[in-house]
């Protein structure tokens, strides 16, 4: 299929959520541009609300559904920060929602969607959550897809419009991670839409290579991820997200889970942000790739959100010896 969400739909997406998100910080980092050669700056998504990216696109949705249709209340399949941003904003609009996550889904995710107002249902894994989501669609209820949806890739787009406008100059290479792969559809109609030249790469982590397995496959790929990188492990990549990756993304990274946590550290102690395994991976891709910057290139690195639990990050350094 070709790709259906254009720059137009991003624009109307970021107009109809003005004010329901929050604008988050886009800056030079001083660290990060001395380690990587070329003057590098960060869009510091991971202080959105709910901790991610996932309100952009969860407000657009349900935005645009009808009164009868909010009614029927929304379910979806998420092992984290979909799952947190559905819950937020479902509460905000006084919407029932039922979150289905797979039962590896970390404690933290799932007690999150919980207080957040959520009913949450624990199933063996995501393609066995997804089956049980057309169950209750089938019922009435309406499946909120966390990165299969027109909606929810525009909402995510705005997220691409605020880089480019807030980054102080164009900029030649963006990275930004890859789970699903709605978030980098979105960002990626939104910033090659205003600028063909950049080079947009895509980061995976061992374990969780949907969308690489699916572009080799040339087909969509059930996989059950492995990665401590759980946001990222969405278990099948779809045709419009791999259509959108065609589009869009210059190659895709696939670092290790020891070196996102190790970014995971050093963001924290120099950059004072705290980050998930699923931002931190960007991080240690453009480390990885420096070498293919160009003098005077300018870099951006999308921090896509921040719902880890701090016995978790200190479990992965003893782990990893990081």
């Amino acid at each position: 299929m070709n790709f259906d969400v254009t720059l137009g739909d991003v624009q109307a997406a970021a107009a109809r959520i003005a004010g329901k998100i929050r604008r988050t910080p886009t800056y030079h980092s001083a660290g990060l541009s001395a380690r990587l050669g070329v003057e590098t700056v960060v869009k510091v998504e991971s202080l959105q609300l709910g901790g991610s990216f996932k309100v952009r696109g969860c407000f657009n949705k349900l935005m645009s559904l009808s009164e009868a249709e909010l009614g029927r209340g929304v379910v979806t399949v998420s092992g984290g920060n979909h799952a947190i941003a559905v819950a937020l904003v479902a509460r905000t609009m006084g919407v029932r929602a039922l979150v289905l996550m797979p039962a590896n889904a970390a404690a933290f995710n799932v007690e999150m969607a919980r207080s957040l107002g959520a009913e949450v249902e624990l199933t063996e894994d995501s393609i066995s959550a997804f089956a049980r989501a057309d169950d209750y669609a089938a019922r009435g209820m309406i499946h909120v897809h966390s990165y299969d949806d027109p909606a929810i890739i525009a909402g995510h787009g705005s997220l691409g419009l605020e880089l480019a406008n807030d980054a102080g100059g164009r900029l030649d290479h963006v990275f930004i991670s890859i789970g699903g792969g709605g978030f980098a559809a979105g960002v990626g109609a939104a910033m090659k839409g205003l600028d063909p030249a950049l080079r947009i790469h895509g980061v995976e982590t061992d374990g969780a290579t949907t969308m690489t397995q699916a572009l080799a496959a040339g087909k969509p790929v059930p996989i059950r991820s492995t990665s401590i990188a759980r946001t990222l492990g969405a278990p099948f990549a779809t045709e419009r997200t791999m259509a959108a990756a065609r589009q869009f993304i210059e190659d895709i990274i696939v670092v290790p889970d020891a070196e996102a946590v190790r970014e995971i550290t050093w963001v924290l102690q120099n950059g004072r942000v705290l980050l998930e395994p699923a931002a931190a991976c960007v991080v240690a891709a453009a480390q990885a790739r420096k070498e293919m910057f160009k003098p005077g290139e300018r870099v951006g690195l999308v921090l896509c959100g921040s719902n880890v639990a701090l016995d978790d990050i200190a479990a992965w350094r003893t782990q990893f010896g990081v």
